[in-house]
């Protein structure tokens, strides 16, 4: 019974994976605006009615959608904060700055950036004012960065600079200020002024 179930959820994952992935290739070829569960559908071999028993939608896949984008920008950030162990500021940089050039390269964020207004209107306010599951992600990797390779960071401060920070970030992959190494050498040196240490760190 056991194996049933796990060999259900698992079967239903690859079908999540394969409606997104599918989603994805047809935003970035031909604008959200212009995608459809029907197309969806079709380009996963499956029925217009699984995509929307799945998403419960277009709304539901567009959240999907940028949810896993975002993911797939977290396991990166989660990447170089680890490479860089305990040293604070080359951590911040590090992730900071590959965040914003892969996002400067990234087709599917450029076709949110750079769609017409119904289109930003749709996927855009989950980067924006419906960036909760970003904040979210972004900050548990952080902490969990913070706890192993610098406990002596107080919560408190530790969970607000780490928001303050990836809201600047998505701030900056909405509207660049300047080079991925100069707005990341700014915000980890934000980041770092926002730490409050329990005691003086080894860095």
């Amino acid at each position: 019974m056991e194996s049933t179930a796990t060999n259900r959820e698992t079967g239903r994952a690859r079908l999540r994976a394969a409606l997104i992935a599918a989603a994805r290739e047809l935003t970035v070829a031909h604008g959200w605006k212009n995608v459809g569960m029907a197309q969806v559908a079709r380009a996963a071999g499956v029925s217009r009615q699984t995509v929307y028993n799945e998403f419960d939608g277009r709304a539901g896949l567009a959240g999907a959608l940028v949810l896993h984008e975002v993911e797939r920008f977290v396991a990166d950030v989660r990447t170089e904060l680890f490479a860089q162990g305990g040293d604070v500021r080359a951590a911040a940089h590090a992730a900071i700055r590959h965040t914003l050039r892969e996002a400067a390269g990234n087709p599917l964020v450029h076709a949110i950036l750079a769609g017409p207004t119904a289109e930003a209107d749709e996927l855009l306010p989950f980067l924006t004012t419906r960036s909760g599951a970003v904040l979210t992600t972004a900050g548990a990797v952080i902490e969990e960065w913070a706890a192993r390779f610098v406990p002596e960071a107080e919560p408190v401060a530790l969970a607000q600079a780490a928001d303050a920070v990836v809201r600047l970030t998505i701030s900056h992959v909405m509207l660049p200020a300047a080079s991925p190494e100069e707005s990341a050498t700014a915000l980890a040196d934000i980041f770092v002024r926002l730490l409050v240490f329990t005691h003086e760190p080894s860095m």
